[in-house]
């Protein structure tokens, strides 16, 4: 009975994750709302805000990704490294997040296809898709990776496009009201904090959110060919698409669209592309969420059959986890991880609705617990290696260190902080912590209190033996 997974993801498959993960909906539609809130000036901060703490989370994946390569890695650094109780919470956490992700991204992908068919209803498209995104999982990690490749590469031609039409609107070679010295005025005037600076900080968290998938390369180490080699290439390639796609995409948005029109009926993308005259850009734009769409649904699938593998390789859940398929898939993980999605997107429909928002809400701020998580094991190993005399193993310079790990985990914990202040997101923090005291309180009671209970029972009967031969 094979248990263990394959290295049959290629250094390409990986790179192109790290290019294009956690483009989706969070720049596509969600940018909109972080304009429309902070302001151009605003929004570009905040994306340069949460490009640099992503980027700070990313360098010590990379970091313990080499040193301790495992599928389901931050959970397994977190176990290793913090305690065994906080490796099953980010497991759990991280599941919870991409598992219920699966029903909106089914449900979203549905609503898109309403666009073309509107006589045929959301369910069958979604059905659809989530057999698409099944069957791209099924067979082998090499079919994973491939899928997400060109599914990746899709949204990353689609955001030169759109650099190039920006620059070509801003420079006045495509004729339009917005040229660049009306999008520098519009981004240091009037529309640069309309709701004052403190608005740049409770947005926060909302483009955190846009720049979550990031971190799934880490649990790709374990079936990537070479992962000394691949992940730190793909740490380049995320540093490159921050810079380029995301804060160059923000900068342009920023200027050419004014803060109060943004977010009120469209992307901002098509907003960009009709004024460029650009023919049927709605629908082109939405083809390229729907692909945005398919691939967080991929990635997210993937991400969630790993950490169940990884739970029940570690023996915090049944080891039928860990049984793979002759393609080194864990079939049994992947189908209840889908089973979860699905479940996800039934709730949404039925009476348990207000369940399935919660869900929502606990699962979108569970991404940057693991991130903080992520940064908090990268000290630990750092202060492992310092009392073990053996700093030369850090792939960073040594002055990088402890500045570089506790800048991740000071940024992730101030941004989930900076929830409070906002209304619109507190009710996810509230949830929050009775979920992670639930999470934290189970593990107590499975492993640590019937152990206890069954090492003292196992004492007692001992003792009884040993009386009785007396």
């Amino acid at each position: 009975m094979a248990t263990t997974l394959k290295r049959t993801m290629r250094t390409r498959h990986i790179q192109m994750i790290g290019l294009a993960s956690g483009i989706g909906t969070g720049l596509f539609l969600s940018s909109a709302y972080t304009i429309h809130t902070a302001g151009a000036l605003g929004t570009i901060i905040a994306y340069s805000i949460g490009a640099l703490l992503v980027y700070l989370v990313m360098l010590s994946v990379a970091e313990l990704s080499i040193a301790m390569p495992a599928t389901g890695a931050f959970h397994y650094h977190a176990q290793q490294l913090i305690g065994p109780a906080t490796g099953f919470f980010v497991a759990i956490a991280y599941w919870l997040t991409w598992t219920i992700a699966l029903g909106s991204e089914f449900t979203a992908a549905g609503i898109i296809m309403q666009r073309w068919l509107p006589h045929l209803p959301v369910w069958s498209f979604s059905g659809l898709f989530l057999l698409v995104i099944l069957l791209s999982n099924f067979f082998s990690a090499r079919i994973f990776g491939e899928s997400e490749y060109w599914l990746a590469a899709i949204k990353v031609v689609a955001i030169v496009i759109f650099l190039i039409v920006g620059v070509l609107i801003l420079t006045g070679i495509i004729h339009s009201a917005r040229t660049a010295s009306a999008g520098f005025q519009n981004i240091l005037s009037h529309g640069a904090f309309p709701n004052g600076i403190w608005a740049v900080f409770t947005t926060i968290l909302a483009v955190n959110f846009a720049f979550s998938g990031t971190e799934l390369m880490g649990i790709t180490a374990g079936e990537v060919e070479n992962p000394e080699k691949a992940i730190p290439k793909a740490i380049k390639a995320v540093w490159w698409r921050q810079i380029i796609f995301f804060i160059a995409s923000i900068v342009i948005l920023a200027a050419v669209i004014p803060y109060e029109k943004a977010g009120v009926t469209e992307s901002p993308f098509v907003t960009v592309f009709s004024m460029a005259g650009i023919p049927y850009a709605a629908d082109i734009m939405n083809f390229v969420i729907l692909t945005g769409i398919l691939s967080m649904a991929n990635s997210g699938l993937y991400a969630s059959t790993r950490m169940l593998w990884s739970l029940g390789h570690e023996g915090l859940i049944s080891s039928k986890f860990t049984v793979t398929n002759k393609h080194g898939i864990p079939q049994l993980a992947l189908f209840v991880s889908l089973l979860g999605g699905v479940l996800a997107l039934g709730s949404s429909f039925m009476a348990a609705g207000q369940l399935y928002l919660i869900l929502v809400e606990v699962s979108g701020l569970a991404v940057v617990f693991v991130w903080i998580a992520i940064s908090w094991s990268h000290y630990q190993y750092y202060l492992k290696l310092k009392k073990a005399h053996q700093l030369n193993q850090l792939r960073y310079p040594k002055w990088a260190y402890p500045i570089l790990p506790l800048a991740g985990f000071a940024g992730s914990s101030l941004s989930v902080i900076l929830v409070i202040f906002d209304p619109a997101q507190r009710m996810a923090l509230l949830w929050s912590i009775p979920f992670i005291l639930l999470v934290y309180g189970y593990y107590a009671l499975r492993f640590k209190l019937l152990n206890k209970y069954q090492h003292k029972r196992i004492k007692i009967s001992q003792e009884r033996q040993v009386h009785d031969k007396v």
